[in-house]
């Protein structure tokens, strides 16, 4: 056998910013692809190694079955020879509803609605059930009242009339909708003679009832303009109306939206008028009730559904291993049923062992995909392929330490070497340096990130990239790891939060200290971002008089009941905080229309600057002309869209770049306008790093450019669109667009996870905007994995010490280096790694 025939051969790969890329990598071994955050680690694995083996399956598959897979453009590569077939397993936030969860995405939940159809305890005279009315997704199953949701929803007059104060014609009926057809509701009640001009609580409750609540929809006259006494002398008069219109109540316009319009804002908007609560019928459970009648061991499905994975497996065991109680006599009297039991109990247990090793057994069956993160939601597939027994098939990874404590990696990682030992090959993307030590063989590519990126410096034994000078990772994989010794900042007073009960939470007092950096940590699961992300923010916003803004989701919003935050108050501190500032990692903007130059402002500058060129004002263009979501400025064929839609009969939808602006948005009439010999088209397409060097006279550009430099982003283009950013990515721009206002101090800051993502180095660049943010006198709160950035804390809060059921406590608090001599917190031993050279520390009391 020669050398080539283990490995994968690649020839000139050129996907973004890779140059011309030849690389040979073995199979059958685990490959990791290293580099800083955009030095095209993803791009070669996914954007080149996946997307080819995508192509050539397709080609495969019939042109009519193609068109449900989402498919990758194919790869800018001259060759890839030896490539297996590879399934990809990317980073992605839950599916938008509901009704996916953990058993769904799992399948778990199929072979348990077989164990209770086959194998549960059916009441007296009760016929048999097939699995599927044990589902709520189906009409078999689902409860008949709240149709599967487990809630059921309703308007009230105080849902849709929030301030009974305010006239109709002041909008007191919040719940109509804006603009327009809200002003033709209204008229049409004029002309069937109620009083508009009145305190809403002063109408009759006859009347207030039938405005919101009546079916009937008259079809009126109305007279647009004119007023209520007008009105009625135009009806007596019979004078030609503006036009005739159709009355909808406010609770008909309010279900009816939400149960057809394809718009998630109006989804959303609409959905604020409605109030929920447990389904009378199924009790949230959202079966029918001849489901929940059928029991396997003293529990109904829903039950059993809402039970830790954990305790699941737990009780499914003596099942599996013929040892329930009873076992015996059921095998004697009903063997059919004992043989079945046992099948599928073997089964789920076999399933469920990979989910307790991959640290995800505090998860329960029922848990909603929009509740779990990006890491948690990689692994439960991950676990799905471990245990489907595939061979010769290659798994291409997305950062699967993502979200993981440190004492969870190790078990990550004995799933990685299950696949590898079964024959697959696992190319994984990879910044925890744990994995990276445990690999076959690393990739790592740079130097630098963007258009100073893009090269293969090493691709081989871990070892050897002892010697790369050039490259970022040798210097964390091979060099002492802890950071250069520091002084730890004493607090100026304390956040106290007493009597939490949230999730896992149970009565739990917690003090943050206030002016320093404080890292909150802990096993996956354990906690953090119930206490911190969650209960904080909104104790916090409540106290400050902020509205929590809730994320827009894509359509069904109402049915993301999030857990309510059962107990908790703030008992001091809140007289040193004026502002609290959340940095997630929702994403900046849902439509390629969004991008980094909008959403920080800096684009505004841009624009201004072309306005104030001689040639645009000469033509009399203002700053609107320059944005391509104003129609005097942009591409006239594809409405600043810089693509079209070709539709192809069979085959997925592509989008082409427009013809006629070559994909620049605007139109020739703009374009002419150039600054320093560029147009607008031509800034947008700039990186970062190379915008910073172009407008080196501009304060305000330099100044909005430099922090997205420091937090690591230069390699993004000024127009990349939202749609197109990782998680991270979206963090660190809205990090860089609070860091470059004024800052006022009294801010506090709550990051959840910000080094998802990054290489270590560019942990660093982060840790040092923190620093700067708690020197301008602010309190930065980071819920935290990074051991990296735990050292570099001046305080950190251990949460634990196991998951769900087996957390919710704070194990330890203190200064790094008083953590790390605490034998409860699991964080402890990772830490010490990292620890800072011993310097002169001062002490910290509460």
């Amino acid at each position: 056998m020669s050398k080539k025939d283990g490995f994968v051969q690649i020839r000139g790969a050129r996907e973004h910013n890779l140059k011309d890329v030849h690389l040979e990598i073995p199979r059958n071994a685990l490959v990791v692809f290293t580099g800083i955050s955009g030095s095209g680690k993803s791009s070669l694995a996914f954007g080149t190694l996946y997307a080819e083996a995508q192509r050539r399956y397709l080609e495969s598959v019939s042109p009519y079955a193609r068109r449900l897979f989402h498919q990758m453009p194919v790869p800018e590569v001259d060759s890839i020879e030896g490539l297996p077939p590879a399934i990809a397993l990317q980073q992605q936030r839950g599916a938008p509803t509901t009704r996916s969860s953990v058993g769904s995405v799992t399948t778990l939940s199929n072979s348990l609605r077989m164990l209770y159809s086959r194998a549960g305890n059916y009441p007296e005279g009760q016929e048999i059930l097939y699995a599927e009315s044990f589902s709520p997704n189906t009409p078999e199953g689902a409860c008949p009242t709240c149709h599967g949701l487990g809630r059921v929803y309703e308007v009230t007059e105080q849902s849709m009339v929030p301030d009974d104060r305010l006239t109709i014609r002041e909008r007191a009926i919040a719940a109509w909708p804006p603009a327009w057809h809200g002003q033709n509701l209204r008229d049409i009640l004029t002309t069937l003679g109620y009083d508009i001009d009145i305190p809403w609580r002063k109408l009759p409750k006859k009347d207030r009832n039938w405005i919101l609540f009546t079916e009937e929809q008259p079809v009126v006259p109305v007279y647009a303009g004119l007023s209520p006494k007008e009105v009625q002398q135009a009806l007596k008069r019979k004078d030609t109306p503006s036009y005739q219109g159709t009355f909808t109540s406010a609770r008909k316009y309010v279900l009816d939206t939400f149960a057809n319009t394809e718009s998630a804002s109006m989804k959303k908007r609409v959905s604020q008028y409605m109030v929920g609560k447990e389904c009378p019928l199924c009790m949230g459970k959202r079966l029918r009730p001849e489901s929940l009648a059928i029991s396997f061991a003293g529990y109904d499905i829903a039950e059993l559904s809402r039970l830790p994975l954990k305790q699941l497996a737990t009780l499914l065991h003596p099942y599996a291993r013929e040892s329930a109680p009873g076992w015996d006599q059921m095998a004697a009297t009903h063997p059919e049923k004992a043989i079945v039991t046992q099948r599928i109990a073997a089964d789920l247990s076999d399933r469920l062992s990979v989910l307790l090793s991959l640290g995800l057994g505090y998860l329960t069956l029922e848990r909603s995909t929009p509740t779990l993160s990006p890491g948690e939601l990689q692994r439960l597939r991950l676990a799905t392929q471990v245990h489907s027994n595939l061979f010769g098939v290659v798994y291409v990874l997305d950062e699967p330490s993502a979200g993981l404590h440190p004492a969870d990696t190790q078990a990550l990682l004995e799933a990685l070497d299950r696949l590898k030992q079964a024959g697959n090959s696992m190319f994984v993307v990879e910044h925890a340096l744990g994995v990276i030590r445990h690999a076959d063989w690393i990739v790592d590519v740079g130097p630098e990130a963007g258009e100073h990126g893009g090269r293969v410096l090493y691709s081989g034994p871990p070892p050897g990239l002892s010697h790369v000078t050039d490259s970022h990772t040798r210097r964390y994989l091979f060099t002492d790891n802890g950071l250069a010794g520091r002084s730890i900042r004493s607090p100026r007073g304390w956040l106290q939060v007493e009597g939490v009960t949230r999730n896992n939470l149970a009565n739990v007092d917690a003090a943050f200290p206030l002016g320093v950096l404080t890292s909150v940590s802990g096993v996956s699961g354990s906690g953090k971002s119930s206490l911190v992300s969650q209960v904080l923010v909104e104790l916090v916003s409540r106290e400050l008089g902020q509205e929590l803004v809730a994320e827009a989701d894509q359509g069904e919003s109402i049915e993301h009941d999030m857990p309510a935050t059962l107990g908790g108050r703030i008992t001091a501190g809140m007289a040193s905080i004026g502002r609290l500032v959340t940095v997630d990692q929702k994403p900046i903007g849902r439509t390629p229309r969004s991008n980094l130059a909008t959403y920080t402002g800096l684009f505004d500058h841009v624009r201004k600057l072309f306005a104030s060129t001689q040639a645009a004002r000469t033509r009399h263009y203002d700053a609107g002309r320059f944005s391509f979501n104003v129609a005097k400025g942009r591409c006239g064929n594809c409405e600043g869209e810089g693509f079209v839609m070709v539709e192809l009969l069979f085959l997925p939808s592509v989008y082409a770049p427009c013809p006629v602006c070559q994909g620049t948005r605007f139109n020739a009439e703009t374009l002419e306008i150039r600054y320093k010999n560029k147009n607008i088209a031509d800034v947008l397409s700039m990186t970062v790093d190379a915008a910073h060097d172009f407008f080196v006279d501009e304060p305000a550009i330099q100044r909005s450019l430099g922090v997205l430099r420091e937090v690591g982003l230069g390699y993004l283009r000024l127009g990349q669109p939202a749609t197109e950013l990782s998680g991270g990515e979206a963090q660190r721009i809205k990090l860089a667009t609070e860091l470059q206002r004024t800052t006022r101090g009294n801010t506090l800051y709550i990051l959840d996870e910000p080094t998802t993502g990054l290489h270590p180095s560019d942990v660093d660049k982060l840790i040092f905007q923190l620093d700067k943010l708690v020197q301008s006198g602010n309190t930065v709160i980071v819920v935290e994995h990074d051991m990296r950035m735990l050292a570099a804390s001046d305080w950190v809060i251990d949460i634990g010490p196991g998951a769900g059921d087996e957390g919710g406590r704070i194990v330890a608090s203190g200064t790094p280096a008083e953590i790390v001599h605490d034998k409860a917190s699991r964080t402890a031993p990772f830490l010490k790694e990292f620890m800072p050279v011993p310097c002169e520390e001062e002490g910290i009391h509460r």
